[in-house]
């Protein structure tokens, strides 16, 4: 499987990615790898039908995407994966799926968590899970949309004492 974005957002699927990402990143499929939204058939509804024309969605828990990211009849196909956390994302890449750069779009903010940019909240697990990739030199890749300019929210992190 390619893995053309692996995106953190916790929107998940809206206007941005729908459309700009989709499209830049030219993939086919559209994977939303999320435990909690798996088992929520109105958020999977939403999900499902915010997609853009000519562009699958499928909302998987996590083991799923690990399986099926390593089941060879999927291996042509390119894809963009939506996580809601960090901590999603460091599980997918500890169970194999292998990419350069994680895309930060917006974490939301509760009372657990610090804003770290205006987009952008982070608790400890958030900052140990962001620690985590770029020990692994994974590139933390702030942008809301492709045309943005790349910020590396390690160095946000860093700033905050995280």
């Amino acid at each position: 499987m390619n893995v053309r974005l692996l995106r953190i957002d916790s929107r998940l699927l809206h206007g941005q990615v729908a459309t700009n990402w989709a499209k830049i990143t030219k993939v086919e499929r559209i994977l939303v790898a999320s435990d909690g939204v798996a088992r929520d058939r109105i958020r999977k509804t939403l999900i499902v039908q915010a997609a853009p024309p000519g562009i699958k969605v499928n909302i998987v828990t996590i083991a799923k995407m690990i399986r099926i990211y390593h089941d060879l009849r999927f291996s042509t196909f390119n894809v963009m994966i939506l996580v809601e956390n960090p901590i999603d994302a460091k599980k997918l890449i500890a169970g194999g799926i292998e990419v350069r750069s994680v895309n930060i779009g917006a974490i939301s903010f509760d009372n657990s968590r610090k804003m770290i940019t205006d987009t952008i909240a982070v608790n400890q697990e958030d900052a140990a899970a962001f620690k985590w990739m770029h020990e692994r030199q994974i590139k933390l890749d702030v942008r809301k949309v492709s045309g943005d300019s790349s910020k590396d929210l390690w160095k946000y992190l860093d700033s905050k004492e995280f």
